[in-house]
């Protein structure tokens, strides 16, 4: 996580090089969800530049969800974010925002697309198993929030000749 005053500056967020967050909650990792919720990312194509396991603690999850921290179920979102670790992923590509939340599925899994992540793994509003940055802009304030720059890799991903077109790599 960035300390205060540090700067953002080798995340790219231009093209093929856009990032978004994926948090593997607690309910996941008790079920041993990990490997195939990363399997399936992996199997669309998306490159993976950042991978940890990590305990969330009360100023980081009133900083993620400032947006519903008023509200009168928050505390029991908070402990349940709490009660173990989740695995915070870095995940990159062209439109990498909408083709994860795609993945994903809705936030009520019941009521989930068959095929994504939610529809096929979970039957809950708040034990859906992952959260997904839902905008570009929420994206880049997530990624740092988990992610030091040090912490987020390049690398050459070879197999993008087979899942981009040639104008859709960039160079």
């Amino acid at each position: 996580m960035l300390q205060s005053g540090q700067t953002y500056t080798s995340m790219h967020f231009d093209g093929i090089h856009e990032k978004t967050l994926v948090l593997i909650k607690p309910d996941a990792i008790q079920r041993g969800l990990v490997g195939e919720i990363i399997h399936r990312f992996e199997l669309k194509g998306l490159k993976l530049v950042g991978l940890k396991m990590i305990r969330l603690d009360e100023v980081v999850l009133r900083e993620h969800y400032a947006h519903i921290a008023s509200k009168s179920f928050y505390p029991g979102v908070e402990k349940f974010m709490m009660s173990s670790p989740v695995a915070a992923l870095c995940l990159e590509g062209l439109e990498v925002v909408d083709s994860v939340r795609l993945i994903t599925g809705i936030t009520k899994a019941r009521s989930a697309d068959a095929g994504s992540i939610r529809g096929d793994l979970a039957m809950s509003v708040a034990c859906n198993v992952i959260h997904a940055s839902d905008s570009v802009e929420n994206a880049k304030a997530e990624v740092p929030r988990f992610f030091n720059d040090d912490e987020i890799f390049t690398y050459h991903k070879s197999e993008y000749e087979h899942v981009y077109a040639e104008d859709e790599r960039g160079k």
